[in-house]
């Protein structure tokens, strides 16, 4: 891409900011019109509630505004390429999008698109392209090589299912043919695959896995997500809620970029929600190996919703290296006095958390990993040692 390129993708950074999302949701209408097979690889839950179509928009932005200098981002489409792998998502795939974007950019802008800027965003999304593509390839490479591991979809069976909670199942995921499994750090994710009837279509979800690595198996522990007035039903959710033990489904070799560092400091471990099943593998991938100082920080509406709560006080009772806050935010008089009514409050827990060289581990929705954020900032925290995973599209941009 030449600078005079560069020059008219800065040109259309004023445009992103206002239209973007006018402009990834038109271009996703019109890539499923086209191109239908590809709703069994995107989520059409985040199509439903729109942010897919804010993520895409706030990359595009992102891309633009580092048009100089994408290698910035590069942490960022790390995550994308791994998300990318678990999906499946092959070379050949860019071409497809590509040309739904430039093809969007040219409808949606009109005369303001002219060839000379549809030209450098063709040259600027093929550069993107090819960066995607090379951290892919060696992604699939490490999961083709690595021992127990594969590429693409894998059949699992169901061999057992665990009710953590009113609203959370354990699913105890067994490779169907038998063979070895790929091992996992700790807070790493699963993407699996079933078929949605509502939609007649296979749709695929990314579910953190729950446990340290077994050998034998790998846990993934989910939420059915109810119809609220700001969300619709969890449709995979509720598709996994309802299966049995014997019944399989396609899983793709452990992927993500949010994981346990490999070293002694100290842990501290903030979830909110199912946010704690990746902190759940840390914690007990951490009483397998290293034992380090551990502060865990967990928040839920309450009791009955509380998942793992057993688990993790069966280990604080055997430990000298684990402390923990609970949160709840409805509280009965007759509960726990070591519960703390209301929602996750750092200043509650400063003293316990403010360790030397501590690495900070957060995951929940957007909202909860913001605040607890700024307040670790505000702590004085370093950011590099924070940690973030957030479930869904990213919209959180924090280090």
């Amino acid at each position: 891409m030449n600078s005079e390129q560069k020059q008219l993708i800065k040109a259309t950074i004023p445009i992103l900011q206002s239209s973007g999302e006018v402009l990834t949701a038109y271009f996703y209408k019109r890539m499923f019109e086209h191109n239908p097979e590809l709703k069994s690889v995107f989520n059409m839950g985040n199509q439903a509630n729109g942010k897919q179509k804010h993520a895409l928009a706030a990359a595009v932005l992102a891309y633009a505004e580092n048009i100089d200098n994408p290698s910035v981002l590069i942490n960022v489409l790390k995550g994308i390429g791994n998300k990318h792998v678990s999906l499946n998502i092959k070379a050949e795939d860019y071409a497809i999008v590509g040309g739904h974007l430039i093809a969007s950019i040219q409808e949606v802008l009109g005369d303001v698109a002219t060839a000379e800027l549809l030209e450098a965003w063709t040259a600027a999304y093929n550069e993107l392209a090819a960066i995607m593509i090379g951290i892919e390839a060696e992604f699939y490479r490490n999961n083709e090589t690595k021992k127990g591991g594969w590429k693409g979809w894998r059949n699992f069976t169901i061999k057992e299912i665990i009710n953590e909670s009113e609203e959370i199942k354990s699913f105890y995921l067994y490779p169907t043919d038998g063979k070895e499994i790929a091992m996992y750090t700790a807070g790493q994710y699963l993407s699996v695959q079933v078929f949605v009837e509502e939609l007649g279509l296979l749709q695929p979800r990314q579910y953190s896995l729950s446990s340290a690595f077994h050998p034998n198996y790998y846990r993934i522990s989910v939420k059915k997500e109810t119809a609220l007035e700001s969300q619709p039903e969890g449709m995979v959710s509720n598709t996994l809620h309802q299966l049995h033990i014997g019944d399989t489904i396609n899983v793709s070799a452990p992927a993500g970029n949010f994981y346990l560092q490999d070293d002694k400091a100290p842990i501290v471990l903030i979830s909110g929600g199912v946010g704690v099943t990746p902190l759940l593998s840390m914690l007990e991938t951490n009483k397998k190996k290293a034992k380090n100082k551990t502060v865990w920080i967990h928040g839920c509406r309450n009791n009955a919703v509380h998942a793992f709560k057993d688990s993790v006080a069966t280990i604080e009772e055997e430990s000298d290296w684990l402390e923990t806050y609970i949160f709840n935010e409805d509280l009965n008089e007759n509960e726990s006095n070591r519960i703390i009514k209301g929602r996750v409050d750092l200043k509650k827990c400063k003293d316990a958390i403010l360790l030397e060289n501590a690495r900070y581990y957060l995951c929940g929705p957007a909202p909860f990993i913001k605040a607890h954020y700024e307040s670790l900032i505000a702590f004085d925290i370093d950011k590099s040692n924070i940690f973030y995973e957030e479930f869904g599209p990213q919209s959180v941009s924090l280090n």
